[in-house]
């Protein structure tokens, strides 16, 4: 706690000093994806695979069938996004190489469809101190199993003892530069536009062969860590994965602040310097205490805060948008978030003032339940996700990426992608149409399986999802 308040001062001396990078904006990618065994089942393999791998650009997750890319980081210019897209592929191919050697292959999609309760187990966690404390923490402070209640077309019920449900999440989390200046402006934006995003990104509609919502994750993530035990007490005002429950208001520093006195501390590690000492030395602090407590604590639009060449910045992650189901896919999602969010039109400065946040917060919720077919208030207006995407958001892309001077070539190979898939289908609805059709030949089991065998092959060919054929 006591690092944590010298962190938010620090945060709050380098904010007062005009000490944050500004005149540079910079895109990060994390890629978490699948192992998946020759039966196309989660393969408890992710420690064995990552020793043969670089440190700088693999790391664990909380789940033995799941591992995470972090690529380099791009200026938001030029030929960034096809930049990335080589990278992300040159990095995936490295895995599928090692994991090869272990009878082992690799899927991106949200939520593996062939996941079952056994693979939510102890056994299945990645035996590192951090998840195990993580796990205790919240068994601790919920003094109740975790339970899962999720009702879509189908319906689900379980009561579990570990938080590994969150090991069923996988993501391509999108990161951006943003100036601090006008932080509460460009978060309150990226709010805005988070449920009209989500709606033809969703690529998560199954769960233990159940056909839930068409983003499951949002729905799954929420209930795997959250601290507060069913009951009218509640032990915190929000759930500990959200969306938020207001506008931003104030600085980065307030919105910290927010989070630090809003959710309890659930893990500590040794912190070896007070990041006030550090400033008065002239060094860049790495706010560790404030980073590790924000890694607890999962907003879909997350606030992070890091340095490059000894510069501290700010960058918002987009946390909402899943693996899958190809790398083009993935990288036109986030090109597409990246445009918007560069591409606001004045009407929408102070977009608090213009929309109801409530309207917002069930736009997000409605396109994780009902994907392409949710409708959305938009302006105090009732329309279309087809509508909205094409009409409003994709022109808003373009603009926002011309106007950080990105390679035309790529804005419209990218945005192309989005543009075609309005017109056809998402992940998502594929799953669900490609599921269906199987289910009446075979058994359920059988058919997840057929199902993550066909996934697997298109992503291997490099096929965009709206030229999937059934």
């Amino acid at each position: 706690i006591k690092h944590l308040m010298s962190d938010i001062k620090a945060l709050e001396y380098m904010l007062e000093n005009d000490m944050f990078e500004k005149d540079v904006t910079r895109i990060g990618a994390e890629q978490e994806f699948c192992l998946v065994t020759e039966e196309w089942e989660p393969a408890n393999k992710a420690s064995e695979i990552l020793k043969e791998l670089d440190p700088d650009y693999f790391t664990s997750e909380i789940a033995l069938y799941n591992l995470e890319i972090n690529l380099d980081p791009q200026e938001l210019k030029g030929k960034c996004f096809s930049a990335l897209h080589k990278d992300l592929d040159t990095l995936l191919d490295k895995v599928k190489a090692v994991a090869k050697k272990h009878d082992t292959q690799i899927m991106l999609t949200g939520i593996l469809p062939t996941i079952r309760t056994k693979h939510i187990g102890l056994p299945y966690m990645t035996p590192i101190k951090r998840y195990i404390v993580l796990n205790e923490a919240i068994k601790e402070v919920r003094k109740n199993d975790i339970e899962l209640h999720i009702k879509g077309v189908d319906e689900l019920n379980l009561k579990h003892d570990t938080i590994l449900y969150e090991g069923c999440n996988t993501s391509f989390q999108s990161h951006l530069q943003i100036n601090p200046e006008n932080f509460a402006d460009t978060y309150n934006w990226a709010q805005a536009i988070a449920g009209p995003i989500l709606s033809i990104c969703t690529n998560s509609p199954l769960l233990m062969g159940r056909e839930l919502w068409e983003e499951t994750r949002i729905a799954l993530f929420a209930q795997s860590v959250d601290t507060r035990a069913s009951t009218f007490v509640l032990n915190e005002r929000e759930p500990r994965v959200g969306f938020g429950n207001n506008w931003a208001k104030g600085s980065v520093a307030d919105f910290m602040k927010d989070t630090v006195v809003g959710f309890r501390s659930l893990i500590t590690t040794g912190l070896d310097s007070d990041s006030m000492t550090e400033l008065e030395n002239g060094k860049t602090p790495k706010l560790k205490a404030l980073k590790l407590h924000i890694g607890t604590v999962y907003k879909w639009n997350r606030v992070c805060y890091g340095t490059t060449d000894g510069k501290p910045h700010i960058r918002i992650e987009n946390r909402y948008i899943p693996s899958g189901p190809s790398t083009p896919d993935e990288i036109a999602n986030m090109m597409f978030w990246v445009g918007v969010m560069k591409g606001r039109p004045k009407e929408f400065d102070k977009v608090h003032t213009k929309m109801d946040f409530r309207d917002v917060k069930s736009n997000f919720f409605n396109a994780a339940r009902y994907g392409m077919a949710t409708q959305f208030y938009w302006n105090n207006k009732l329309i279309s996700s087809q509508d909205l995407l094409l009409d409003h958001l994709l022109p808003m892309a373009y603009r926002g990426l011309y106007s950080m001077n990105v390679a035309p070539a790529d804005a419209e190979h990218y945005l192309r992608i989005i543009k075609q898939r309005i017109k056809s289908r998402n992940g998502s609805r594929w799953i669900v149409e490609g599921f269906r059709k199987l289910r009446k030949d075979y058994k359920t089991p059988d058919a997840l399986k057929i199902l993550c065998a066909t996934m697997h092959e298109r992503q291997e060919k490099g096929y965009n999802v709206d030229a999937w054929q059934l």
